[in-house]
């Protein structure tokens, strides 16, 4: 449907939806350009405050997975117009508060009447013009690290289903809560040619568009990935997410390889970790500097596939 949208040329546009980044980049002077992007979604928890939260921390991954520092959010929310307004005001206190921990301010919002609640906020960042990581930057011989779990999709349809054990639910809540604030400034004191974060298109999806948008192959070991707890046994009880068959639909047929157990490479995460490519040298400090962070695989020239699974 993009291909149908009128293109004008703009010389301060330095990222747009061509390459489908995590958010685009406008520049303002020689020394500073704006960060853009907006993320919504229905409840995947329960307590409306952390839901709130989830859904603050998600956004704003996208303007750290370009290297950018938030500075404003505009809320956006869909509510029943019979809805338990108390539940409003602990989900409105859960972002507010969750953008607040990463430096920024919400600036207001826009709300509509709708039977399913959604909520999530457009958010602006700053970063200079020359230091900018987009997914378009991978190179042959650099290392792939992640720096978080995979299993947030999967967890939150198990507790849907009354199945989940609470410390899973906990295990996934928190990493949910978790900034790429750290991760963000850890990462730019290297070398970092590409960077994406993982949400809703899964692992698969967004490598894939690392790899397209970089003319790369990303060559991926599945047994190097860390899960979180109870995400595999989930998977196999039946606990899957609509959304993580449409991105196996969508992103299978560009991946070379199996793996027994594949489909958690599908689950679409929120608010998930980020996808790091960078030479080995500066992936095993980064490792050092941050606890959480590992390596996945590394990054090769374009093969027949984008993705391949070791």
């Amino acid at each position: 449907m993009l291909a149908h949208i009128p293109r004008w040329p703009n010389e301060n546009v330095l990222v747009g939806y061509d390459t489908a980044d995590d958010a685009g980049v406008y520049k303002l002077t020689p020394e500073c350009a704006l960060v853009q992007t907006v993320d919504f979604f229905t409840p995947m928890v329960d307590d409306a405050y952390t839901f709130g939260a989830i859904a603050a921390a998600n956004a704003l991954s996208d303007v750290y997975a370009m290297g950018g520092q938030p500075i404003s959010a505009l809320s956006i929310l869909a509510f029943p117009a019979k809805g338990d307004l108390d539940e409003l005001a602990e989900i409105l206190k859960g972002g507010a508060e969750k953008v607040h921990e990463a430096g920024a301010v919400v600036l207001g919002g826009h709300s509509v009447r709708d039977e399913e609640l959604k909520f999530g906020f457009a958010v602006t960042g700053t970063i200079h013009p020359d230091r900018i990581k987009t997914n378009a930057g991978a190179r042959p011989g650099d290392a792939l690290v992640f720096t978080k779990r995979i299993g947030t999709g999967l967890i939150t349809t198990a507790l849907k289903k009354g199945i989940a054990r609470e410390s899973d639910v906990q295990a996934a809540v928190d990493s949910m809560l978790k900034l790429n604030r750290e991760t963000c400034e850890a990462m730019l004191a290297f070398d970092v040619h590409g960077c994406t974060d993982v949400t809703g298109f899964g692992l698969i999806g967004h490598a894939r568009e690392m790899a397209l948008a970089s003319k790369v192959t990303l060559e991926i070991d599945p047994r190097k990935i860390r899960f979180l707890p109870g995400a595999a046994e989930y998977a196999s009880a039946g606990a899957i997410p609509g959304g993580l068959n449409n991105n196996r639909e969508f992103a299978a047929s560009c991946v070379e390889g199996s793996w027994e157990f594949e489909a958690l490479l599908y689950d679409p995460q929120t608010s998930g970790g980020l996808l790091i490519a960078l030479p080995e040298l500066d992936a095993a400090r980064l490792e050092t500097k941050l606890p959480d962070a590992y390596r996945i695989g590394q990054v090769t020239e374009r093969q027949r596939k984008p993705i391949v699974l070791l």
